[in-house]
This record gives C-alpha cells, structure tokens and sequence, in this order.
C-alpha cells in the first residue's frame, strides 16, 4: 500500500475508533487504560498517525465489543455517531434523573423520621 493510502486508512480507522469512543462516553484515558497504553499512543492511534497492527485492532474492537470489520468500516457508522452520542447522553441523564428522585425520596423519609421523633419528643 502506498503512503498515501496507508495514510488515510490510519485516519478512517483513528475516526470510526474516536465515533466509537464518543457513542460509548469514554475518554481517551479510559481507553488508553484499558489497552495498557499512555494517552499520547491512544490519541496517536485516534488521529491516524500510529499504524495500528491487527492485534491491536483486535484489542480495542473488544473493548467496544465490535468485530474488527467494524472497525474497518467507517463510512456506514460515520452517518450514526450523532443519534448515537445523543442516546448515550439522554440516557445518562435519565440515570442522573433517577438518582435525583431516589435522593429527594431520602431527604423526605429522613425529614418525616425527624419530624416524628421531635413530636414524640414533646
């Protein structure tokens, strides 16, 4: 393969792994964690300037539990990210809602225990 083409194939790889990293919600930390990495190899992955051997490629399609192949195939996924970072968003803050509830459920029996326990108090 040319240097060019092995450019770009470093770039389309390094991007379907960013999509994939940003529909997840991780950081490059995490990932870079995960793969026994530092940051700036992971991030050199990302942006296409490391060649990525298939090992690693094997590695880190695990870690998103996707095939290589995907991996691979960025032009069908590229279209998706979007819709996909919006889900993982709502569906962290419908988590974060919940939480939110289960705490104001707290607050309010540790209030009325409270309140029950000065009015047998006087």
């Amino acid at each position: 393969m040319n240097d060019l083409k092995q450019r770009t194939a470093n770039k389309s790889v390094g991007k379907s792994i960013r999509i994939l990293r940003h529909q997840h919600g991780w950081s490059q930390e995490d990932i870079a964690s995960r793969l026994g990495i530092s940051i700036p190899a992971f991030s050199k992955i990302e942006t296409g300037v490391t060649d990525v051997n298939l090992s690693r490629l094997e590695q880190i399609a695990n870690i998103y539990e996707v095939s290589v192949v995907q991996l691979l195939n960025v032009d069908s996924e590229q279209t998706e990210a979007a819709p996909s970072h919006l889900n993982v968003m709502q569906k962290k803050l419908s988590d974060r809602e919940a939480e939110i509830a289960t705490l104001q459920r707290k607050v309010i029996e540790l209030y009325e225990e409270l309140r029950n326990k000065n009015s047998v108090a006087v």
